[in-house]
């Protein structure tokens, strides 16, 4: 799957809050999908990220303005509002997990839960066909990724190409290909 996947630079710096189950998965995994297709990412593995001194550094930093995309009533809908601050650095918090294990991850880490949430409005349907989600508006961690990028490219945080947007999920389409010839 990694030769189909082409990085891409961002503005915004990604922090993906992986479940430990979710690490221990598989190394195939649309969090891990979503760290090696962009540059300005990474992930860290926990539960409780309460005293995590690299988080909480990039949290207290006074040059970053930081969120987590976490759909909720008090959430800023990224359809409709741009984060970005032009003297600020936009950091993004992505938890990839169970959507019981991202709860959690929010009861467990008070510091990630009272950050700004933000979310999105969608029609889009998880081209995860293999794997049923909670809702039919769940999107798997890269798939959500993506449309973060497009809104923030619409607001002009991110100029990403609209043809690198289209490959975006490249791996995440040839990795449900396979699973899905394994299953015939």
């Amino acid at each position: 799957m990694c030769s189909h996947i082409t990085p891409l630079e961002t503005h915004t710096r990604f922090v993906i809050l992986m479940h430990p189950k979710e690490f221990r998965k598989t190394k195939n995994g649309t969090g891990h999908f979503t760290n090696l297709s962009l540059k300005n990412c990474e992930i860290i593995v926990g539960i409780d990220f309460s005293k995590h001194k690299k988080i909480n550094d990039i949290i207290k930093h006074p040059d970053n303005d930081c969120f987590v995309l976490y759909p909720s009533v008090n959430s800023v809908n990224l359809n409709e509002s741009n984060i970005a601050k032009h003297n600020k650095n936009t950091v993004l918090f992505l938890i990839d997990s169970t959507w019981p294990c991202s709860r959690a991850i929010f009861t467990a880490s008070p510091n990630i839960a009272s950050l700004t949430k933000v979310s999105f409005t969608h029609t889009k349907r998880s081209a995860f066909v293999f794997k049923e989600q909670p809702k039919a508006y769940c999107l798997s961690t890269i798939e959500s990724t993506l449309c973060v990028l497009e809104l923030l490219n619409y607001h002009q945080v991110e100029n990403i190409k609209e043809e690198s947007l289209q490959h975006f999920l490249k791996p995440f389409h040839k990795m449900v290909e396979y699973q899905v010839s394994c299953m015939l």
